[in-house]
């Protein structure tokens, strides 16, 4: 007798904070008999899913990290047992999340599959900090970039108004060389977030020819850095709630999950955190 058909969801946790997670993530993690999380996933996700198995396969840079062929090979077992397997990305599961390589070893053993779309990072920081990543007249574009490549080299180019670099905290230094080559002024602004979506999130403004100074501010920290149009304060800064300030007294862990649970189904249907959005 065949075991029963399982399946893959790829949810897309956001950038930071629980309460990130879009609706239909949520729900679709309280489906789940597996979960396999990444390294910066809130932990208070799991009371969405807390009868399921969660298993760790993290990715850090410099770090030690969880081969992308055992991943594969997890998510093709447990689906194959037939299980929901709930594959939980942090930010959006399409923006460096090696989305690719597993749905193709899904596709390859004939798993369904399913992804739900969710909060970048650049996003998140861009909203964390009031500047539009988009300027009427000035940034019509936007560029989403890993600085750094399959070969672990720094890359950086100047192919929209404003670019956004994803996992750059630790070689701002080197960085800086690498926008200069790539003709952007030294006067260009630059806003760098750290730890983007959470509680902790720290903001600093700089510019191209003093970007390297931001390293030390925002050391061991997982760090967007948003140069050109979009990285620019507006002309008439507007009165809110600062990084780090939080506007309710509950945990960073707790609050989150207790807004989602007070609505019928247990989220809240009108949540305004629901709207998608790491690269």
């Amino acid at each position: 007798m065949n075991a029963p058909a399982g399946e893959v969801v790829f949810i897309s946790a956001g950038p930071g904070a629980a309460d990130l997670i879009t609706v239909r993530g949520a729900r679709q993690l309280a489906r789940a008999d597996v979960v396999l999380f990444d390294a910066l996933t809130d932990p208070a996700l799991r009371e969405w899913a807390p009868h399921a198995q969660w298993v760790d396969v993290g990715k850090r840079g410099f770090a030690d990290s969880t081969g992308q062929a055992l991943i594969n090979a997890l998510l093709v077992k447990h689906a194959s047992a037939g299980h929901i397997v709930a594959r939980l990305k942090g930010g959006d599961a399409s923006l460096f999340g090696r989305l690719e390589e597993e749905l193709q070893a899904l596709a390859a053993a004939g798993v369904r599959c399913e992804v739900v779309p969710g909060v970048t990072a650049a996003i998140a920081a861009a909203a964390a900090t009031l500047r539009p990543l988009t300027r009427r007249g000035s940034g019509r574009s936007v560029s989403l970039t890993t600085a750094m490549t399959r070969e672990g080299e720094l890359s950086a180019s100047r192919s929209a108004d404003t670019e956004v670099f994803y996992m750059a905290g630790r070689q701002l230094a080197a960085l800086v060389h690498r926008l200069q080559a790539a003709g952007w002024p030294a006067a260009t602004p630059c806003s760098v977030v750290s730890r983007a979506g959470w509680p902790d999130a720290r903001h600093t403004d700089h510019s191209v020819a003093t970007l390297a100074n931001a390293s030390v501010l925002h050391a061991g920290r997982p760090t967007v850095v948003t140069v050109g149009a979009g990285a620019a304060p507006l002309a008439r800064p507007l009165h809110a709630t600062q990084i780090g300030e939080r506007t309710e007294p509950e945990s960073s862990a707790d609050a989150p999950l207790r807004h989602l649970e007070s609505a019928p189904g247990g989220v809240a249907a009108s949540d305004p955190t629901t709207a998608e959005f790491t690269p």
